[in-house]
């Protein structure tokens, strides 16, 4: 692992930390009554998945025509303005759409800058790996460290939050200048979105990666939000520490699915990753069904391990294709578009559900439900020999 690679983990963990702080933060300020309403907390991350949406035609773009550790810095720099904002007591909607623009800054230079990183598709996996470790074990920390110190003091959480963002940022600034990948295009950038698009999806592999990606995170995401409001009800767990430590099984399980998916899912079988959805979505049908915390810490471990199974070869195999033709950073780029498209909805669709006193229960059946049949529909389109 050379240099600059270990200090690109070092600043994705301390971005990934604050990311899954600040969520908590607005967690807590919902349960202590400062935010009103059990459609706040979907609401809050729909106004973060905007920016991916939105931005995704420069982003990828500014990716690779600049250097990527600049990049990383300016994006942490971003996320650290909307943690200030909170402080001051801006509304937090906006505040944390602020911090989405910087992650929306910040997903396609952290991937794409992988392949300039390593020297081969064993390399690029392994790099995935570590990067996603970094990642949950950030969010490990995160979502229990932020909850804990919310529910004593939301002032210091946010003090905390902003500080490691500018921390973040100064790692990344510390990596050695890497050159652009690409040179600045005459077209105008939504031309070029359009033409990296539909060269990207003109290979089956590619979308593959590129709907199976969005599978994953529009699930994650709604998992994510129906633990919040399920746990209270069902496990009768009533502080945002108890709920974050809860999540944490799920975070626990991408970890090991992550370290385990260049061993089991090498990218010449990535067929195999269709079981791994597989599981995924039957694990959550199960969790409706239990009662109890040691079984629902269970299932919430096996979706995670089945999640890291799942989305870390295709990630590596959509870095790979888009290095090859549109350029790493465009590729990922397209990917947020799609993935974040298919989390605005599942957003919506749940923040509509709660609103209509839908119970999470039922919620978690058309979740689990969806997600069986949709891998069904995109591995029967998967070719046969990948």
């Amino acid at each position: 692992m050379n240099n600059n690679l270990k200090k690109l983990l070092l600043a994705q963990f301390l971005t990934a930390l604050a990311d899954n702080a600040i969520l908590f933060v607005a967690v807590a300020m919902v349960m202590q009554g400062a935010l009103s309403g059990d459609w706040y907390i979907p609401a809050l991350q729909g106004c973060f998945l905007v920016a991916f949406v939105v931005l995704a035609p420069w982003v990828g773009t500014f990716a690779d025509t600049t250097s990527k550790p600049k990049v990383l810095m300016l994006a942490n720099i971003i996320k650290a303005l909307g943690a200030a904002m909170m402080i001051f007591h801006v509304q937090p909607l906006l505040a944390y759409a602020v911090v989405g623009v910087g992650a929306a800054m910040y997903s396609p230079a952290k991937y794409g800058v992988l392949p300039e990183l390593t020297t081969s598709e064993d390399a690029l996996m392994k790099g995935n790996g570590w990067i996603e470790g970094s990642t949950i074990v950030a969010i490990l920390l995160g979502t229990v460290v932020g909850a804990k110190v919310a529910d004593q003091s939301i002032f210091l959480a946010l003090i905390g939050v902003l500080v490691v963002y500018l921390l973040s940022a100064f790692i990344a600034m510390w990596m050695s200048p890497l050159p652009a990948a690409h040179p600045k295009e005459n077209k105008g950038v939504l031309g070029s979105f359009k033409t990296t698009i539909s060269t990207l999806l003109q290979t089956p592999s590619a979308r593959f990666a590129t709907f199976g990606v969005s599978l994953f995170w529009a699930s994650a995401v709604t998992l994510r939000l129906i633990i919040i409001a399920w746990a209270p009800v069902t496990l009768l767990l009533t502080t945002s520490e108890d709920i974050s430590l809860l999540t944490l099984f799920i975070a626990l399980g991408i970890a090991c699915g992550a370290l385990l998916a260049p061993k089991l899912i090498p990218m010449h079988k990535l067929k195999r990753t269709q079981m791994a959805a597989y599981g995924l979505g039957l694990s959550i049908l199960l969790l409706m069904l239990t009662k109890d915390i040691n079984n629902a810490r269970l299932l919430l471990f096996i979706a995670g391990l089945c999640g890291g199974l799942f989305v870390v070869p295709i990630n590596a195999l959509l870095q790979d294709i888009g290095h090859q033709s549109v350029g790493s950073g465009h590729a990922v780029a397209v990917q947020h578009f799609f993935e974040n498209i298919a989390m605005l909805v599942a957003t919506g669709l749940y923040t509509w559900s709660v609103s209509s006193h839908i119970p999470a229960t039922s919620a978690m059946l058309v979740l689990g439900a969806f997600i069986l049949v949709a891998t069904s529909i995109i591995a029967y389109k998967l070719p046969k020999d990948t």
